[in-house]
């Protein structure tokens, strides 16, 4: 179950049950309005500044735009030099007219944002945008995105998070193709479409792949570079990783835990069929009977990532789901109702939220109801900071991923890697 419009399902997409998930989708969509205004985020933008540490250093990610004239970048840098600010990094997008310069900066600690913005507007810089930055934007340019071509090479539920982080903050939303037509939607050319702020590519299975990014427009540069992310994974077609933990419960039954995908389709559907009414009403929150319409988009690396409980026969017990939803992270659970109480969940949540750190993701929430005693705890047992929110009886829980999360194999008993 994700919000408003999610890369599992779209509002718009036919197979989206009435009736139960329309009030859901209607009071989430209530929440996230309120949570979320399509800007940044407000410790890079309003907050009061922490106080300045003499004789520290801030570092600064930077972008203006610049006449394309001889002079320009060296009036510039002649400006910054003048505050004592080192020029660690620059990249240049070339626009139809003028330049975007992109900077990364070591300023004194007592220098504000304002300070550095006024220098580059008195020098002729226009449509600047300035944030905090970080020891991770150290790494230059073309490291950084061959490190995430690797990764998603390894990986396709990789390539919303790649595209998140070639490209900063932004809203990642995938529209599957019409039913039976698969092909994207009309009006997407071949080569995607890049529109200020918002950029269009068709996605590897025949969908559009949306990326907004409202408070700072896309150049060329990045909207190829994009593209060039999303050909690579096309390319390479669907991919997970093999790797898989054999972990012994208490009572000595050994599971498996792997990542799953689309192959095991058919294997999710029987579970679904030996979970009773309650255990698929309190996971998917709709009519018991539309639960098996969205396991081929929950079970797409597309859409995120899926870990897989099966027993030592094979059986299929248990799916955890890492869900990318726009801009932010949704945990989905469900253990079959004989394998349940044995913490398969919470190993299941806490291996996903581990993922969900690891991709760069600052939260995740889960949609459950306060019934739903198991993911409740479940979360609680994470040891993380958490948020509630009730809509109209629909509870969202929001764990805040501040801290190393370790795994909770122990309450299981022995785990090894193969």
């Amino acid at each position: 179950m994700t919000r408003k419009v999610t890369e599992v399902t779209d509002l718009k997409n036919d197979c989206r049950p009435a009736g139960p998930w329309q009030r859901v989708t209607a009071a989430l969509h209530t929440w996230r309005t309120r949570r979320h205004e399509h800007a940044p985020p407000a410790d890079d933008t309003g907050s009061p500044a922490p106080e300045p540490v003499p004789g520290a250093n801030t570092l600064w990610r930077m972008r203006t735009t610049v006449k394309d004239e001889p002079g320009s970048l060296a009036a510039l840098c002649t400006a910054l030099a003048e505050h004592r600010v080192d020029i660690l990094s620059l990249q240049t997008h070339p626009l139809a007219e003028g330049t975007v310069d992109e900077f990364l900066l070591r300023a004194p600690g007592e220098l504000p944002a304002s300070g550095i913005a006024t220098a580059v507007r008195a020098a002729g810089g226009t449509d600047t945008w300035i944030e905090r930055a970080d020891a991770h934007d150290l790494v230059d340019a073309p490291t950084r995105i061959l490190g995430l071509a690797a990764r998603t090479a390894l990986d396709a539920a990789e390539l919303p998070l790649a595209l998140r982080q070639l490209l900063g903050r932004c809203t990642i939303r995938s529209q599957p193709a019409r039913a039976g037509s698969g092909r994207a939607s009309e009006g997407v050319p071949v080569e995607g479409a890049l529109d200020d702020t918002v950029m269009r590519l068709r996605a590897p299975e025949g969908g559009v792949i949306t990326v907004e990014r409202p408070y700072l427009p896309f150049t060329p540069t990045e909207f190829a570079r994009a593209r060039a992310l999303v050909e690579l994974d096309a390319r390479l077609g669907p991919r997970v990783p093999h790797g898989r933990d054999v972990l012994t419960l208490a009572e000595g039954s050994d599971i498996t835990v792997r990542r799953a995908d689309t192959r095991d389709l058919e294997a999710a559907r029987a579970m679904h069929e030996r979970c009773s009414d309650r255990t698929l009403r309190l996971r998917y929150h709709g009519p018991v009977g539309d639960a098996d319409r969205y396991l081929n988009h929950l079970l797409s690396p597309r859409f995120g990532r899926t870990l897989a409980v099966q027993t030592a026969s094979g059986r299929l017990v248990g799916l955890g789901h890492l869900l990318w939803d726009g801009d932010e992270t949704e945990v989905a659970l469900i253990v079959e109702d004989a394998w349940q109480r044995r913490g398969i969940g919470g190993e299941l949540l806490g291996r996903l939220i581990a993922m969900a750190a690891e991709g760069g993701c600052r939260s995740v929430y889960a949609v459950t109801q306060a019934s739903n005693t198991g993911m409740v705890a479940a979360m609680r047992g994470l040891g993380l900071p958490l948020d509630y929110q009730v809509e109209e009886g629909t509870l969202v829980i929001t764990a805040r991923l501040g801290e190393p999360v370790g795994s909770s194999a122990g309450e299981l008993g022995s785990a090894s890697a193969s």
